[in-house]
C-alpha cells in the first residue's frame, strides 16, 4: 500500500514535471512571437507617415476584421421572414441558403422585378467576405513595409543597426555616449568611403551631376540607391492606399469612391440616412425546393445585422484612406523636395555644424557644401535624417561635427594653419573646389 502511494507521488511528480516544461515552452514560444512581430512593427528606420500605413492602419484594419467575423460566426448574421407552413428545418435551410448564395436589395417602395436576370444585377455578392478583404488589404498596407526591409540592406548599410547604435548612445555617462558617437561616425564613414566611385570619367561626371534628380536611374557608388528606394517605397504606399478604392469598388460592385462625399453631402443637407442601398439591412432571397418531382420557388425577405456594422465600418475606412491618401503624398512630395534640392542637404547639415561652432569663415561655408554633396552625398543625408528623427539634437549634432572632422582629415590638409588641396584628388570627396579657397590660399599657392 505504501508503496503504491509512493509510486502514484513520484507519478504526479513527472506529470507536473512535464506539464510545468510543456507551459514553459509555450509561453517561450507565443512570447517569442510576440517580441518578433515588435522587432517587425516598431522600428525605427521610416518615419511616421510610413508607420501610419503599414503599422496603424494594419492593426486598424485587423481589429475591425475580428468584428465582422465575429459578429458572422458568433452571432445571427442573417435573419429571414419565411412562410408560417416552414417547420424549423425548414427555416435553418432557408436562413443558411440565402447567406452563402447572396441576396439581392429592392427598395420597399419598388416592386420585385418579374426577371431573374434583373435581380441578379442588384444582387449583394461581398457581406460573406468581409473579413476576409479586410485582412487582404492589411496585407497590402504591410506589403511597401516588407519591400522596404528586404532590401534596404542592399545599400551597404544595416539602417536598424545604426538605430540601435544611435538609441544605445543617448544613454549611459558622457565617455560610453562619445564612444558611441564615435563608432556610429566610424561606421558611417567606413560605410561611405566603400560605396565611392573612385574612377572619374565624363560618363561618371554626367551621372554625379543628375544623381538628385534621377536618383531612381542611380546606385550605391553614386550615393543615391537608398533615397532612390526610399521614394519608390513612398510611392508604393500612394499607390496602395489608392488603389484600396478601387479594390472596395470590384469588390462590393457599387463606386466607393463616392461614398464618403455622399455620407458629407447628406449630413451637410440634413437628410436622412436610414439605409443606404451600399449595405443594406432588408433584402430578399430566392431559392427552390425539390419535393418529388416538383420545384417551388421561394421568396423571401432577410436582414442582415451585420450590415448595420460594415456600413460604419466602412464609412470610417473611407475617411481613414482619405487622410492616409492625402499624408502620404504630401510626405512624398516633401521628401522629394528634400532630396532633389541640393540646398536642403547643405541647409540640413550647416545647422549642426553651426551648433558645433564649425563655421567661422565663408571658406568653411563653401566647404560644407563639399562636406553634404560629395562626401554625405543624398544617402549620408537620408541616414542622418533617420537617425535624427530617433535621437536628440545634441547627439546629432556631435555625430555630423565627428563626421565633419573625419571628412577635413582625409580629405583635406593643414599647412602653416592654410588648407591646401591633395595633390591625388578623391572622387567626389576632395577639397579642390576651385576658385573656392579662401584669400590667404590663393596667394599662397
Amino acid at each position: 500500500m505504501i508503496d503504491s502511494w509512493r509510486d502514484f507521488r513520484i507519478s504526479l511528480q513527472i506529470i507536473k514535471q512535464r506539464l510545468t516544461t510543456r507551459t514553459s515552452k509555450m509561453l517561450t514560444t507565443v512570447l517569442g512571437s510576440l517580441a518578433s512581430f515588435s522587432k517587425i512593427s516598431g522600428s525605427s528606420d521610416d518615419d511616421w507617415i510610413d508607420r501610419l500605413n503599414h503599422l496603424w492602419t494594419v492593426v486598424l484594419m485587423t481589429l475591425f476584421a475580428v468584428v465582422t467575423s465575429s459578429g458572422q460566426y458568433a452571432g445571427n448574421p442573417i435573419e429571414c421572414w419565411v412562410p408560417a407552413e416552414f417547420t424549423s428545418a425548414y427555416t435553418s435551410y432557408a436562413k443558411s441558403y440565402c447567406w452563402i448564395s447572396n441576396t439581392y436589395y429592392v427598395p420597399q417602395e419598388e416592386p420585385i422585378p418579374h426577371r431573374i436576370s434583373d435581380r441578379y444585377n442588384q444582387e449583394l455578392t461581398y457581406y460573406q467576405w468581409v473579413p476576409i478583404i479586410l485582412m487582404f488589404q492589411a496585407l497590402m498596407f504591410k506589403v511597401p513595409n516588407i519591400v522596404w526591409r528586404m532590401m534596404n540592406g542592399q545599400s551597404g548599410v544595416n539602417m536598424e543597426r545604426i538605430i540601435a547604435l544611435s538609441e544605445n548612445g543617448m544613454m549611459g555617462d558622457p565617455d560610453d555616449r562619445m564612444k558611441n558617437i564615435s563608432h556610429l561616425a566610424k561606421y558611417l564613414n567606413r560605410w561611405i568611403e566603400t560605396h565611392r566611385e573612385y574612377r572619374y570619367n565624363f560618363i561618371v561626371k554626367m551621372r554625379e551631376k543628375y544623381s538628385n534628380v534621377l536618383c531612381f536611374c542611380c546606385g550605391k557608388r553614386d550615393g543615391t540607391f537608398l533615397t532612390g528606394f526610399y521614394i519608390f517605397i513612398k510611392f508604393l504606399y500612394c499607390a496602395n492606399v489608392v488603389g484600396q478604392f478601387f479594390i472596395l469598388n470590384a469588390f462590393m460592385a457599387t463606386d466607393f469612391n463616392m461614398f464618403g462625399f455622399e455620407v458629407i453631402e447628406n449630413f451637410i443637407y440634413d437628410r436622412n440616412w436610414r439605409e443606404s442601398p451600399r449595405f443594406p439591412r432588408v433584402t430578399l432571397c430566392d431559392f427552390k425546393i425539390r419535393q418529388l418531382a416538383n420545384v417551388q420557388t421561394f421568396t423571401v425577405q432577410c436582414v442582415l445585422p451585420i450590415n448595420l456594422f460594415n456600413e460604419k465600418i466602412f464609412i470610417f475606412l473611407w475617411f481613414w484612406f482619405f487622410i492616409v491618401a492625402a499624408l502620404s503624398f504630401g510626405n512624398l512630395f516633401h521628401w522629394i523636395y528634400q532630396i532633389v534640392f541640393g540646398e536642403n542637404k547643405v541647409t540640413y547639415v550647416r545647422k549642426y555644424l553651426k551648433v558645433a561652432g564649425e563655421i567661422h569663415t565663408n571658406f568653411d561655408k563653401k566647404l560644407s557644401r563639399k562636406f553634404a554633396e560629395h562626401y554625405l552625398r543624398s544617402d549620408g543625408i537620408f541616414v542622418l535624417r533617420m537617425v535624427g528623427k530617433n535621437t536628440s539634437a545634441m547627439f546629432m549634432t556631435d555625430l555630423v561635427q565627428l563626421l565633419w572632422k573625419t571628412f577635413k582629415e582625409e580629405h583635406c590638409s593643414m599647412k602653416n594653419g592654410v588648407t591646401e588641396v591633395e595633390e591625388t584628388p578623391l572622387m567626389n570627396g576632395n577639397c579642390q573646389m576651385g576658385d573656392m579657397e579662401p584669400p590667404s590660399l590663393k596667394s599662397k599657392l
